[in-house]
């Protein structure tokens, strides 16, 4: 059987350094055994010399045809990923960062799951810091369907920078939607309330750049907004139901305001590793 095309979908913003994207951007195309067949490159506004030569050398150079979609100021993640989804050729897209590293074998064993019928799949993460070779933690998601859709009732079930998905079913899901910092939790959410086949595969098939403030900006009051703004959602759909909700709001919105070691503790000890909340807490309601 003939293997389907896909397109890689990279997002890039001034805040992001130069050489960390040309890392990335190698890792996940030049580097790979099953190369994307099309990268989109989307610039979300004006970006620094260093970086745009950067995204000038990687286009040039790139083995695979690479679009560079231009969006003319800063509009945030949401409307870049619908602009970058929408100039996609290919109905399977897989999603990169551009200070993430994603390993050789990523797409050979991802893209197969996508071909074989499933609408989302992403992988297990190791956590670096600026150095490769400094692994900090690594994050194992459930992988079972069921599991995936019971303890996306509490957390996101899904590492955004992972995830190879139909495009097709973003669409019936509504697509990307503007929410504080938690678009992706939304959108997964939504793929699953409509019928979306899921997955994820165990290993750490990406490199996750842990750069300095990355539990700072788990925190604080906007944060807590935006947690308590997707909870309203999440109900609002019927994805939670009320005690879910109120116990959603308590935990996760009170992990926004502990001090940020305890935070980091928290972290380590409950999301990263899948773990969360008890099984049959995480059922309830």
């Amino acid at each position: 059987m003939m293997a389907d095309q896909f397109t890689l979908l990279i997002p890039v913003y001034r805040g992001d350094d130069a050489a960390h994207f040309t890392k990335a951007f190698s890792s996940s195309v030049t580097a790979q055994t099953r190369r994307p067949d099309e990268v989109v490159l989307v610039q979300d506004g004006p970006v620094p010399e260093d970086l745009a030569a950067a995204i000038e050398l990687a286009i040039s150079t790139s083995p695979v045809p690479v679009v560079h979609h231009r969006i003319p100021v800063n509009a945030g993640l949401a409307l870049a990923l619908t602009e970058g989804l929408a100039a996609c050729s290919h109905d399977i897209v897989a999603r990169m960062d551009a200070d993430d590293i994603s390993l050789p074998d990523r797409f050979a064993k991802q893209v197969p799951l996508v071909e074989s019928g499933l609408d989302l799949v992403g992988t297990g993460m190791l956590e670096f810091l600026d150095e490769v070779g400094s692994i900090v933690g690594q994050r194992v998601p459930r992988t079972d369907a069921a599991d995936i859709a019971s303890y996306a009732r509490f957390h996101d079930p899904f590492s955004h920078p992972t995830v190879v998905y139909r495009r097709s079913a973003v669409d019936r899901a509504g697509g990307y939607l503007p929410l504080g910092l938690m678009e992706d939790y939304w959108l997964f959410a939504r793929m699953i309330d409509s019928g979306a086949r899921v997955g994820n595969l165990a290993d750490p098939l990406v490199m996750y750049r842990v750069g300095a403030g990355a539990y700072a900006r788990r925190g604080g009051r906007a944060q807590w907004r935006s947690e308590v703004a997707l909870q309203r959602a999440l109900r609002g759909i019927g994805f939670t139901s009320r005690w879910q909700y109120v116990r959603n709001v308590v935990v996760r919105g009170g992990y926004r305001f502990v001090p940020e070691p305890v935070r980091k503790a928290a972290y380590r000890r409950l999301i990263a590793r899948g773990g969360a909340l008890p099984e049959r807490t995480l059922d309830e309601g």
